[in-house]
């Protein structure tokens, strides 16, 4: 409470919040502890920041028992006797079902893409009471970079159109039909390939395409909880290491690519061939796992006389799949500046209106919802440096790769790597430690890499009770360490 207060009379000018790294006195000669601690008495507030930010991630891990408590409330709700309270009408005189108001509530504090946009406001008012309304407003509209969030949602929406995902599917099946069209020849080709494209149209696009396939090709078969976290983990990890085969998709390479002038040469020859080994290697190792139950999986689609989709349905022209390879293409190519990849979504969704008879309906709602977890996690991200950037300048190279695996579990991985390039006098095996660390880490959580909540929000019905955060990073444990063993030994 004293802290609080101590903040709260600290006056700050709006421009110099957050405060600048280079303000803070030198490293303590007390060590790591000491050196936050001094941190902390120059500027109480980041100590509030960095609270708020723990009782976020706290909530993530809340999520499904806060979602059990929504269904009860909308039962009781549901059997409540209504006491001569009056049935809701609409303007026409219908009668519409009454829904519980609290279910609702808690249902929107039971969904983990809503989170970290409620703590952002929770965020917001304590700057305001700390620092001023005028310096949260700052913070907020001129300080928080909003473009990944927004890149995120735009491709996430392109990525996810029944052209893009008819050209995937048919691209897919060339490898699954090595292995039959199978179960599991689908599930082995969607987790190694589908994250491979991350190194072309960026991880977002990889994961939404590679989640809805694993919805259209295996998790609508309804296999056991644990296949089912088995999968979702082992997509995440591929998908965190899977954009490094180039300099420009994956935002952790890209955030380090351009300061430590790193080329596709140079990723690929420290990165690309040791991400694409462990990938191969995970994927086995669970596919030999539960091999069993893909073979019982398949055995009983063949039995009710079905078979596996092999990338055929209704026909779409070849030059309407071609236009949208180049909207995506486009907003790849323009990922860092959102009014040209706004824009150009803009002609996407008109061009969709004109080819509607080969469209689906573009659904906006999970796009919308990842990136509100998006923009609320770099709010709360912006105000972490404090004790992010003295943590890595602390470690040795192995300590450096482990911390970095580890701390990207609870900050976004592109983060980690963004302050690295900021440390002065990193040599080239720390630069790949903390790389490699950050993402290695980026399947162990949903906020560890920015495409997780894609998966989740696509992937999240077939889970009843929501993704569990805990059995999430039980899931992706074993493949996070293939993928160290593969960086640190390879």
């Amino acid at each position: 409470m004293a802290l609080f207060v101590a903040a709260m009379g600290a006056a700050t000018v709006a421009g110099d919040f957050p405060r600048p790294l280079s303000s803070y006195a030198a490293p303590s000669p007390g060590g790591l502890y000491e050196t936050l601690a001094d941190r902390v008495r120059a500027e109480p507030f980041d100590l509030v920041a960095t609270a708020i930010f723990a009782l976020a991630i706290t909530h993530t891990f809340l999520t499904p028992m806060i979602r059990r408590w929504a269904h009860r409330a909308e039962e009781r709700h549901r059997v409540r006797p209504r006491n001569g309270r009056p049935q809701p009408v609409d303007d026409e005189g219908n009668e519409v079902p009454e829904v519980s108001f609290q279910g609702q509530i808690l249902h929107l504090l039971s969904e983990v893409e809503a989170v970290f946009g409620i703590w952002a406001v929770v965020l917001a008012l304590a700057i305001s009471l700390c620092k001023g309304w005028h310096t949260a407003v700052n913070y907020v509209g001129h300080r928080v970079d909003f473009t990944e969030p927004m890149f995120v949602m735009v491709i996430m929406a392109l990525a996810s159109t029944r052209p893009m995902m008819r050209l995937a599917e048919q691209c897919l099946f060339l490898f699954a039909s090595v292995g039959g069209a199978t179960v599991g020849a689908w599930w082995v080709s969607i987790l190694i390939v589908g994250p491979l494209f991350g190194s072309l149209i960026t991880e977002p696009g990889a994961m939404t395409i590679s989640a809805l396939l694993l919805a259209r090709q295996f998790y609508y078969l309804r296999p056991s909880a644990t296949l089912s976290y088995a999968t979702i983990g082992l997509l995440f990890v591929n998908v965190s290491v899977g954009g490094t085969l180039t300099h420009f998709a994956a935002p952790p390479i890209v955030m380090a690519a351009g300061p430590w002038q790193w080329g596709l040469l140079y990723v690929f020859s420290h990165f690309g061939w040791k991400a694409l080994t462990g990938i191969v290697c995970a994927t086995s190792l669970y596919y030999a796992v539960f091999r069993g139950e893909l073979k019982a999986l398949n055995e009983a689609l063949l039995k009710e006389g079905r078979a596996m989709t092999q990338g055929g349905g209704a026909y779409i022209p070849g030059w309407i799949i071609a236009v949208q390879v180049v909207f995506l293409v486009f907003t790849v190519a323009v990922a860092h500046y959102p009014a040209l990849f706004i824009g150009g979504f803009l002609f996407f969704l008109a061009f969709a209106q004109a080819t509607a008879h080969y469209q689906k309906k573009l659904d906006l709602r999970a796009p919308l919802l990842v990136g509100f977890f998006l923009a609320g996690l770099v709010v709360h991200g912006g105000l972490q440096s404090w004790w992010l950037e003295p943590v890595l300048k602390s470690l040795g190279r192995v300590s450096l790769y482990v911390w970095a695996t580890i701390l990207t579990g609870f900050n976004d991985n592109a983060a980690i790597t963004y302050l690295a390039t900021l440390v002065p006098g990193f040599t080239e095996p720390y630069k790949y430690a903390v790389v490699a660390g950050a993402v290695t880490g980026g399947g162990l959580t949903v906020i560890a890499n920015a495409p997780n909540p894609a998966g989740q929000a696509i992937l999240q019905r077939y889970f009843p009770d929501g993704v569990s955060p805990a059995k999430l990073l039980v899931a992706a444990l074993m493949p996070t360490l293939v993928l160290a063993a593969a960086f640190m030994l390879l």
